[in-house]
């Protein structure tokens, strides 16, 4: 098999796997019926993806990293060019989104994406999804209010997405809601919420 070949099977295999989760819960899902799908071999899939679970979890940094692209060179607020303190509404706003496109992704992963952290404290980028999304903030907080603890704030702002309540309202469809909220929180720590510490 040519390398065009594995990236078209890997292409067909993640957009096969994600059609399959608009329609089906996640532990519905065998790699027997992503193969079907896709219109490759059992055996393509395992090789590519190890299990279900690997499955997921590169589908989930699929996502991330047409993310992290808009991110780095995209057009502002979200890419290079706005002021730190709209790149990070802009960019709550997107992380809001990936999370309620991929409800049913984050339940297969036990909300291993939003807090894997918590697995190993000392090494994010050993998930780096959650890696980037914490560092992206952090570092946006710094630029705008370097007397914040940066790292815990941005563990707060994402710490409500992999909350069941949440997630429970982006099952409603109540991304928007979410989004704003969010905005809110993130606001008033950049407008000097931050300012009495001890």
């Amino acid at each position: 098999m040519t390398r065009a070949d594995a990236l078209r099977n890997r292409s067909a295999i993640l957009l096969a796997t994600e059609e399959l989760l608009t329609r089906l819960r996640p532990e519905q899902i065998s790699m027997e019926r992503v193969a079907a799908a896709a219109g490759v071999g059992k055996g393509t899939v395992f090789h590519r993806f190890g299990s279900r679970m690997g499955l997921m979890i590169a589908l989930m940094q699929e996502r991330a990293m047409a993310l992290g692209e808009s991110v780095s060179s995209g057009p502002p607020p979200l890419g290079p060019g706005a002021e730190p303190e709209e790149r990070l509404l802009a960019f709550l706003d997107a992380v809001v989104a990936v999370v309620a496109r991929n409800k049913g992704l984050l339940a297969a992963l036990g909300h291993a994406v939003t807090t894997a952290h918590r697995l190993d404290p000392d090494d994010r980028e050993a998930h780096p999804v959650y890696g980037f999304w914490h560092a992206h903030i952090a570092g946006l907080l710094t630029e705008s209010r370097p007397g914040l603890d940066t790292a815990l704030i941005a563990d707060l702002l994402l710490a409500p997405l992999s909350s069941d309540a949440i997630l429970t309202m982006l099952e409603r469809g109540e991304s928007e809601r979410v989004a704003a909220g969010l905005r809110v929180t993130a606001t008033a720590l950049l407008s000097g919420g931050g300012d009495h510490q001890g």
